[in-house]
């Protein structure tokens, strides 16, 4: 359908336009902007990823046993800690913590291996028949425990099966062996077994290592047999011998 104006004249019309000011060429129906809905575009949130979950802090056993260790006063507050400690997997089997047995503040300290199983019975270090053959060791050059010795273990709950300990369980606890010997204040340390020379040196060979003085601790050490071997190899007892007569001259020199 044509338009009904001609050329000319929309022409005209439109220049009319333009000379009043209109820019933009709109509708010919006009708009209630009011009756408009609302259509302005909401802001957007701005996408956040949600943080990762923090990965759980690995513990360091060592770190906190040197803590704990640091922080007992006195031996009743190392056996407190230690009690407290619970990342050595040795306690969840053991019955009860084997702490020491002997006099706090005796000249000789004897550091055993680990507890068996009387010890986990009892409680104490050194019982049942090896701690009787101790016993008798002690009493031939004039020691008791209950008087002038006091004894502890480098592990205060027992291996299952009496296994040997784990590098990693002596290191987790020997803290807490080192804190107890700077709380005993002994004069000498013996350490009894292949497990006590390499806590306390660092070293193993007890056969090699048997009967001769070294130092540890800022303290004289003098490894020697585990009762418990010399049940087992009776022929051994003449060097355990000697090394307590050595034992004896160094406690008479001093």
């Amino acid at each position: 359908m044509e338009s009904a104006l001609d050329y000319h004249t929309a022409r005209a019309l439109l220049d009319w336009q333009i000379e009043l000011g209109a820019t933009d060429a709109i509708g010919d129906v006009p708009v209630e902007r009011y009756a408009l809905p609302d259509t302005a575009p909401k802001a957007k949130k701005p996408s956040v990823k949600p943080a990762a979950p923090e990965k759980p802090k690995k513990v360091d056993p060592v770190a906190v046993a040197k803590s704990a260790a640091q922080s007992a006063g006195s031996l009743d507050q190392l056996k407190a800690a230690m009690e407290a400690f619970d990342h050595c997997e040795l306690k969840r089997g053991a019955r009860q913590l084997v702490f020491s047995d002997g006099t706090p503040g005796a000249r000789v300290m004897i550091i055993g291996e680990a507890p068996g199983r009387e010890e986990d019975r009892e409680g104490k270090p050194f019982v049942g028949r090896a701690g009787q053959l101790l016993d008798r060791m002690l009493a031939a050059i004039d020691l008791d425990r209950s008087q002038n010795v006091y004894i502890t273990n480098v592990l205060p709950w027992r291996p299952p099966q009496n296994r040997d300990p784990k590098p990693e369980e002596i290191g987790m606890m020997k803290p807490f062996l080192e804190r107890h010997v700077a709380l005993a204040k002994p004069e000498v340390l013996v350490i009894m077994g292949n497990i006590s020379c390499q806590a306390v040196l660092g070293k193993r060979g007890i056969t090699r290592l048997r009967g001769k003085w070294d130092q540890a601790l800022n303290l004289p050490v003098i490894p020697m047999f585990h009762p418990a071997y010399l049940l087992r190899q009776p022929q051994m007892k003449r060097q355990a011998w000697s090394d307590l007569l050595e034992l004896k001259v160094r406690l008479e020199g001093k």
